[in-house]
């Protein structure tokens, strides 16, 4: 496996959200050239006599029964909002930034 570029690393970082430094940007392209590498040997492995698996701890169901239960009021569920209208909370508008 090729050595993952400087900027293939800044676009990911970029993706991420994560600000890195040139110090962090040459680190973790070591570290993720060596990760890729990796997985690149794991792909190699015969893999052609082992079953498809999706579960192997034998769970069936980890979630509890969904019950109805008491909640907050609404004026409770409002006390501390900053902003509030006809019973809902007031946010500023999130706008697309790319």
């Amino acid at each position: 496996m090729a050595k993952l570029t400087k900027e293939q690393v800044e676009k990911v970082a970029h993706l991420a959200r994560i600000g890195l430094t040139l110090k962090d940007t040459k680190l973790f392209q070591e570290q993720l050239s060596d990760i890729l590498t990796y997985v690149e040997k794991l792909n190699g492995v015969d893999t052609s006599k082992v079953s498809m698996t999706s579960q192997v701890t034998g769970l069936t169901n980890v979630f509890r029964e969904d019950e109805a239960s008491p909640s907050l009021s609404v004026e409770d569920v409002l006390s501390n909002a900053p902003k509030k209208k006809n019973n809902l909370f007031i946010i500023p508008a999130v706008f697309d930034q790319e």
